[in-house]
């Protein structure tokens, strides 16, 4: 028996070793060495204080702010809950929350009833945590946004502009919005 139990101790204390220890130290170097900002999650800080990350979305419900997609993790931007709604498009449960979505959105838009709404004002993404808009969905805020800050809507397509990160790899998917760093935008104008 000793000569089973000793190896399979000693093989036991080495991959603890390599794999409980040497590979994630391992690991945390080379992407605090390479990857700084994006290894510690992509903190974004305002007057001294983290209000956030740029890979998480938040809840924002205020008329002056542009409002994210909906959110199917928990009770909305919850990491620990990530994931989508798992209901399929013949589903009657999301077709009716996407309906009651699209009169809420144009309702608070001050939209038109016949007046498209992008797929993302009304839909959660796969993780519920995407913290983007479309740019489509960010204009069609805009003009709400700007008549409740009081500001030119010129002025808030601007901010918009500026916030928009662009293609992934410059050809992959659509340009995003970042909500948070746009409605931190907006309120350093005042």
């Amino acid at each position: 028996m000793r000569r089973q139990l000793f190896p399979a101790l000693g093989m036991l204390l080495v991959f603890t070793l390599l794999t409980g220890l040497a590979y994630p130290a391992v690991v945390t170097a080379v992407a605090q060495a390479g990857l700084g900002e994006k290894a510690n999650g992509s903190l974004v800080e305002h007057d001294g204080s983290i209000v956030g990350s740029r890979l998480i979305g938040q809840p924002f419900t205020g008329l002056e702010y542009f409002h994210p997609r909906p959110s199917a993790a928990g009770d909305g931007y919850d990491g620990s809950a990530s994931s989508g709604t798992n209901l399929g498009p013949t589903s009657e449960d999301l077709l009716a929350a996407v309906a009651e979505r699209t009169d809420l959105y144009r309702q608070i838009n001050g939209l038109d009833p016949d007046t498209p709404v992008p797929v993302d004002a009304v839909t959660s993404s796969g993780s519920g945590l995407d913290p983007h808009i479309s740019l489509a969905n960010a204009m069609l805020q805009a003009p709400r946004v700007a008549a409740v800050r009081g500001l030119d809507l010129g002025e808030v397509v601007g901010v918009v502009a500026r916030n928009t990160d662009g293609r992934g790899l410059g050809l992959l998917g659509e340009p995003g919005v970042d909500v948070l760093l746009l409605n931190l935008a907006l309120d350093d104008r005042g």
